[in-house]
């Protein structure tokens, strides 16, 4: 695992197992977010084009972890990367996790690159929603990778995975 893709939808846990799997393995980890959105005062975000271009900046300087929720602009990282976890966590336990981090944020216990108000907590649940809507096609886009994929689900998995990252044995189930 050097060049390491973890996609799923918002609340999954995502940016948690990036920060982890840096720190156990040295390797230098990506929000997309910050991809797609030059931070600063206007919010500007950038075009598919220029996305890729910083992801093949990245790319150039070896192993890498990138995260983030599924983009049609980003299908070229499922090719670029050596292991792509899908990271799965049952709905409800996602739903939970979006109103605990919106009210964490709202009441200044955890930052935001985005303004925590109920308009985002609703969108949030739109984008979640909107997700098992489309999830038919999404699997049909994994499948086509193969035992490149890992489904993470629970924490038993993840636990898995990072005790992974630090051995040379494979205990973790690849996607049939």
């Amino acid at each position: 695992m050097q060049k390491i893709w973890i996609v799923g939808i918002v609340a999954s846990g995502k940016t948690t197992l990036a920060r982890q799997l840096s720190a156990r393995t040295g390797i230098d980890w990506y929000e997309l977010d910050d991809v797609v959105h030059q931070r600063s005062e206007k919010g500007h975000k950038r075009t598919p084009e220029q996305q890729l271009e910083i992801i093949r900046s990245i790319d150039r300087n070896g192993s890498w972890i990138l995260e983030g929720t599924d983009r049609s602009s980003y299908s070229y990282l499922y090719d670029m990367a050596d292991t792509v976890l899908f990271f799965d966590p049952p709905l409800w336990k996602r739903r939970i996790r979006i109103v605990t981090r919106w009210i964490k944020q709202k009441t200044g216990q955890e930052t935001a690159d985005y303004k925590p108000d109920l308009a985002m907590l609703k969108m949030m649940f739109c984008w979640t929603n909107e997700f098992e809507r489309t999830r038919p096609d999404f699997e049909q886009k994994l499948a086509r990778y193969g035992d490149k994929v890992l489904r993470i689900t629970d924490q038993k998995a993840v636990r898995r995975l990072l005790d992974k990252a630090e051995s040379t044995g494979d205990s973790v189930e690849r996607q049939k």
